[in-house]
Parts: C-alpha cells; sequence; structure tokens
C-alpha cells in the first residue's frame, strides 16, 4: 500500500501502481469527468501513470493554472497533428503553452499560412477533437529517438535529442501523430471542445536572426464554446485598448527607424504623463525620507565587473565603447552609480537608513524578435532608488517599500496585485547565484517573513531570483484581467561586500549595509503602457494629457472663453478652447473620442451666468457651474489624485 496526503492533509492509502485516474474516481465520478492531470510531488503528471509510492497528490482540472498550462500544450500537439495531416513533410520545432494559449513553431517549406489556411486548420482541429483520442506517453532510448528522427530527416527535433540523456526521452501519440515530448497531457483530444487560431508570425528558430525563420501558429482551446466566446470578447476590448494604438492616437509616443528600434520617442503628452508620475514619486519618496541623487549614463568596464553584472548581464548590455584606451559601457542599471555615491564619503550608523533614489535612464540591448510596444525597449526610464540599512532595520524598510507598493495601487485603482517572492536554486550557487549559501537562506526567510507579517498575497518561486539576493517581482492586473509585472524589491547581500562598502558601527567598527534595490513604479515606458491598457486611455483628470476643453457653442462665445481659460490656467489645469468651426454636437464627439476627461459647453446662458456647462468623459451632462466652482473642483480632484 502507498499513502498518498491530499491538499487537505487527509492522507488516503491505495495499492502501489494506481494512477491519477483511478485515485479521482475513488473520490469523486463527477471530479473525474473534470480532471486534466495530476501534481505528484510538486511535479505535473499524465493522469496514466502509475503511483509507486508515497507522495503529496494533488488533481488538476481547469480552474488550476497547472491544469490550463497542461490543457493547451495538449492542444499545440492537436495543432500539430492537423497541420501535419494538411501539409505531409511539415517539420516541428517547439510547441509551448503561454499564459493564454500556445503556439507551435513549424518548418512549412516555401507554404505560407493564409487565412483560408486557418480556417481550415480550426477545421481540422475540430474533427481531430472530435475523435478523442487518447494522449499515449511511451520512453525510448536516445539511439531509437534519434534514428526515429534521423529517417524523417527532422534536423530540428535531433537538435532538441542532442541535449537529453537516457531514461528523460519520452514520445507521445495522439491519433496519427507522434511527438518529442516530455508531457504531461490531458487524458484526451475530446476534452477540446472549442478551437481558435489567433495568429500567425514568423519566429527565427532559436530565437536567432542568423537561423531560418519559421512558421509560428498561435492558438487558444477552451473545454467548451462559452469560454471560448468570452474569451475574444476579452480579446476584442483588449485590441480596443491595446497601448500601442492608443499611443499613437493620443499623441503619447512613437518610434522611428532613424532613431532605433526599441528607443520610444515621448511626445508632448506623453511627457506630461512622466512628469506627473515622477512629480508623484518625489513627493511620496520626499515624505519617506528619500534623498535624490542623478548619474551618468555610461561608466567603465571596471565598475561592472567589480559589481558581477557583467558576467551575468553583458548579452542584455549595448556593446562597449573605447575611448581614451579605456572601455566604457551604456548603464543597463543605476545600482553601481548608487554603490559609489554611497561610497563617496565616510558613512555612519547614524546616517542609515540611508536611502537613494534617482529617476535614471538605463539601455538594454534586447533581442529585436522580444521587443514590444513600450512594455520591451531599449531606453528605460526607471523609478529606482537603493536603502542602505542595518540587519535590524531591514524589516522596517523592505515593509515600508511594499506599503509603497500597496499605496500606488490604491492611487491607480489596481485592485488584482500579488507578489511573487523569487527564491535561489541552490544547484546554482556559484554559476547563476552568489555562493552564500547562509546568506540566501537568511535573507530568504526574513523576506518571507515580512510578507507573512504585512498580509500581502504572495506566491514562491524558485530559482527567479536576482544573482545577489532573493528578490519579489510584482504582478498586477489591468482592468481586463491582463497580467502584467509592473516592478520589484529586492535583497542584496553582495553588492556591498564587492564595492567595499561600510558604516561605522555603534560599536566603532566597519560593517557591510545590507542593500534594497526597489522601483515601485517600475520604467516609464511598461508602466505608462499598462496604464493606457487599463484606462483605456482615459486618465484620471490628475494624469491626463489635456484635463478639460472649452466648446463655445459660436464663434461670438470666444472672448468669453479666452477669459475662462484664462482662470483655469491659473489653477494650473491644463486646458483648451476648440475654436473651430463646427457644430457643438460634432465637438463634443471628437472631445469624448480624444478622452479628455472635463468639457465645457459655453453659450449664451452660460456666459451671461459666467458659467459653464460641464460634460464628464463617460458620463455626459452634469449641470451648469459657476467656473470658479468647476476650477476648485478640478483643482481638488487633481490634487487629491482621484481615479
Amino acid at each position: 500500500m502507498i499513502n498518498i496526503t491530499l491538499p487537505d492533509g487527509q492522507v488516503k492509502q491505495y495499492d502501489a501502481g494506481i494512477s491519477s485516474m483511478d485515485v479521482a474516481k475513488s473520490i469523486s465520478e463527477g471530479l473525474a469527468r473534470k480532471v486534466l492531470a495530476a501534481e505528484v510531488n510538486g511535479e505535473v503528471w499524465d493522469l496514466s501513470r502509475p503511483l509507486n509510492g508515497d507522495c503529496s497528490f494533488k488533481l488538476l482540472t481547469w480552474d488550476d493554472d497547472k491544469g490550463k498550462n497542461t490543457f493547451w500544450h495538449s492542444s499545440a500537439h492537436l495543432m500539430a497533428e492537423a497541420v501535419e495531416s494538411m501539409y505531409p513533410g511539415v517539420k516541428f520545432w517547439v510547441g509551448p503553452a503561454l499564459d493564454q494559449g500556445f503556439y507551435y513553431d513549424m518548418d512549412l517549406g516555401d507554404h505560407k499560412i493564409s487565412e483560408e489556411d486557418v480556417e481550415k486548420i480550426e477545421s481540422k482541429m475540430n474533427e481531430l477533437a472530435k475523435q478523442n483520442n487518447i494522449y499515449v506517453r511511451t520512453e525510448m532510448s536516445k539511439s531509437d529517438a534519434v534514428n526515429y528522427f534521423f529517417e524523417k530527416n527532422d534536423e530540428y527535433k535531433l537538435d532538441l535529442l542532442h541535449n537529453l540523456e537516457d531514461g528523460s526521452i519520452t514520445f507521445y501519440q495522439q491519433g496519427n501523430f507522434t511527438d518529442l515530448c516530455r508531457g504531461p497531457h490531458i487524458p484526451s483530444t475530446g476534452h477540446i471542445k472549442a478551437i481558435k487560431i489567433t495568429n500567425v508570425a514568423g519566429a527565427y528558430w532559436k530565437g536567432d536572426e542568423k537561423n531560418k525563420q519559421l512558421t509560428r501558429l498561435y492558438g487558444i482551446t477552451f473545454p467548451n464554446a462559452k469560454m471560448l466566446e468570452e474569451h475574444m470578447t476579452m480579446l476584442e476590448e483588449a485590441r480596443k485598448r491595446d497601448h500601442r494604438k492608443l499611443g499613437k492616437d493620443m499623441g503619447i509616443f512613437c518610434f522611428d527607424d532613424d532613431v532605433g528600434q526599441g528607443l520610444p520617442l515621448w511626445m508632448p503628452n506623453g511627457t506630461i504623463i512622466i512628469e506627473e508620475l515622477e512629480k508623484l514619486a518625489k513627493e511620496t519618496e520626499e515624505v519617506a525620507g528619500y534623498k535624490r541623487v542623478v548619474t551618468p549614463h555610461i561608466a567603465k568596464e571596471s565598475m561592472y565587473i567589480t559589481s558581477g553584472h557583467l558576467p551575468y548581464y553583458k548579452e542584455s548590455m549595448f556593446p562597449p565603447m573605447e575611448l581614451d584606451g579605456t572601455t566604457y559601457y551604456l548603464k543597463a542599471m543605476n545600482c553601481p552609480h548608487h554603490h559609489k555615491i554611497f561610497d563617496a564619503e565616510p558613512r555612519s550608523y547614524k546616517e542609515l537608513p540611508l536611502r537613494l533614489a534617482e529617476y535614471g535612464t538605463c539601455y538594454r540591448y534586447e533581442q529585436s524578435g522580444e521587443l514590444f510596444g513600450l512594455m520591451r525597449v531599449r531606453c528605460l526610464h526607471m523609478n529606482d532608488a537603493h536603502i542602505y540599512c542595518t540587519k535590524e532595520q531591514f524589516a522596517q524598510e523592505f515593509r515600508a517599500v511594499n506599503d509603497m507598493y500597496v499605496k500606488y495601487f490604491k492611487i491607480f485603482g489596481i485592485d488584482k496585485y500579488v507578489m511573487r517572492l523569487s527564491l535561489h536554486d541552490p544547484e546554482k550557487l556559484g554559476q547563476k547565484y552568489i555562493d552564500e549559501p547562509e546568506l540566501w537562506i537568511e535573507t530568504e526567510a526574513m523576506v518571507r517573513e515580512v510578507l507573512i507579517e504585512s498580509n500581502i498575497p504572495f506566491v514562491e518561486v524558485k530559482d527567479e531570483a536576482a544573482f545577489y539576493g532573493p528578490k519579489i517581482d510584482v504582478q498586477i492586473w489591468s482592468a481586463i484581467g491582463r497580467e502584467f509585472t509592473l516592478a520589484t524589491n529586492q535583497v542584496d547581500f553582495a553588492q556591498g561586500k564587492r564595492f567595499k562598502l561600510s558604516y561605522n558601527s555603534s560599536e566603532n567598527k566597519p560593517e557591510v549595509p545590507l542593500i534594497i534595490h526597489r522601483a515601485p513604479l517600475g520604467t516609464h515606458e511598461r508602466f505608462i503602457g499598462f496604464l493606457l491598457e487599463h484606462y483605456a486611455g482615459k486618465f484620471p483628470l490628475w494624469l491626463a494629457p489635456l484635463q478639460a476643453k472649452i466648446l463655445p457653442i459660436s464663434e461670438k462665445f470666444m472672448p468669453y472663453c479666452e477669459e475662462v481659460i484664462k482662470q483655469l490656467k491659473a489653477q494650473g489645469i491644463r486646458c483648451e478652447i476648440d475654436d473651430r468651426n463646427e457644430k457643438i454636437g460634432k465637438k463634443i464627439r471628437d472631445t469624448e473620442l480624444a478622452k479628455v476627461p472635463y468639457m465645457l459647453v459655453i453659450g449664451e446662458k452660460e456666459m451671461a451666468a459666467n458659467s459653464a456647462a460641464l460634460r464628464i468623459q463617460g458620463k455626459g451632462d452634469q449641470g451648469v457651474f459657476p467656473i470658479a466652482e468647476l476650477a476648485t473642483k478640478m483643482k481638488t480632484e487633481i490634487l487629491e489624485r482621484l481615479s
């Protein structure tokens, strides 16, 4: 007999060799019909695999992220089967699940997939899904696997096999399709009830521009048609909220080939948003005791060698520059510069915590295929800061940073968020991570304790820490439910030693400070991209590039409108007059489309009463108000940063 421990702590005994599906059936036939895979000792398994020893055990359904992942990976295989049946000789690279859906990279020779082809692939996938073919797992020796793909003349799978060892090679088959795959998979294709091919794109083999460009076919599937319908509705809403389109339409940012890929140009409207975000951060940080610094955009190679960044991040940095026999790099991070500022003067424990903040511009050489609007760029404006503190001060300082995040969430109307506690992998010490095992354990425990005490939702993720310490990645969700990585809060127990930083302790001894890296608003680029989607371009009044537009019914009211605009601008309100010779209905429609929060309509009655008829974006008529009252109302809303 084996002991199986369920998520609620209950222990059940079964005969060795029982499958996860049979365990599910023993619990509930209804559950067995919904279950997609099982998590065994933290690893996702096919339901058919036998359980031969004691284990922790969880059944995975569509409601579990790992269940969805398995469902979509299985759907990628279904798509590959459909494509292979339609285009014999096609070769496949990889077909992973994504956060939403899946893709498969494939070599179709000279064939280009058209819209008509997409419809045919979808139809074929539906046909194959209805066959309810079982996903069958088989193990194979490396030599047999190599022979199999050698006979198929498949260089892509042979390349994958190169790094695999005997005992770890598995194949999966459903219907007439067989592929090299570690799995796991859902029980059968019949679980896949709704199918949509979402995009056709090009992708270089292994992401290398020097290699052949493959066809990347994206798709998504669901257990029922209603889910697909809801998803497509959400996609349509997301399309309307696409930050790239909104950014262009609203004059926020642009790109230019002569400037370069991934290097955004901030236009006047975008610059206003940047300045408002900086103002918010600077006000918040001043109250919290931060001191502002400014550092150069380049630095000598030696500094990045000292910091340890070059060995880990060289590929993400722009190529070096040789000047007067010295090698320089564009800065990819602000931290080494701040460490140098800390070290510029003798420090006492009485100065700690020392909080140095900067809106520093950094440059990272993202691969061209990874660039995406403002979300992945090569020039970043970071809301950066570093806190130098004692070990005793750490918990309070780290908690204060997290509290700052929560404050910002309230301001921007971010209701859903979670902290990802990124931990190290002990097996990669000295390679990916600083080889300080005791410090890793100690600092990870300190961060975990702060999160628990702060009652902040968090999850733990192994092998995603910074090379110098554990970190928190902040995950947020937009108004339509899309997930974004906002920013980070990191512990650094290595840089202080590397830069020989020290302060004079209360016992008059040199001590190395702990360092906290934090960027609550992340980069302007990513955060503004998020805000464009989150608000659908309809920024709250305090953040809107143009806060109010004055709409005269006819030209004869222009002198009065000029007086109104003077009063509003005197209160610091960003406003302008629509002086076009157009009907008031068109002026209102155009202003709505431009997403201006406040519209002040002015006619005979309004001018006579020194007032304006107020319309608010998306809410329509609000009534007639004296100009002074409107100015006060807007100024209050701006100062309080109401969402």
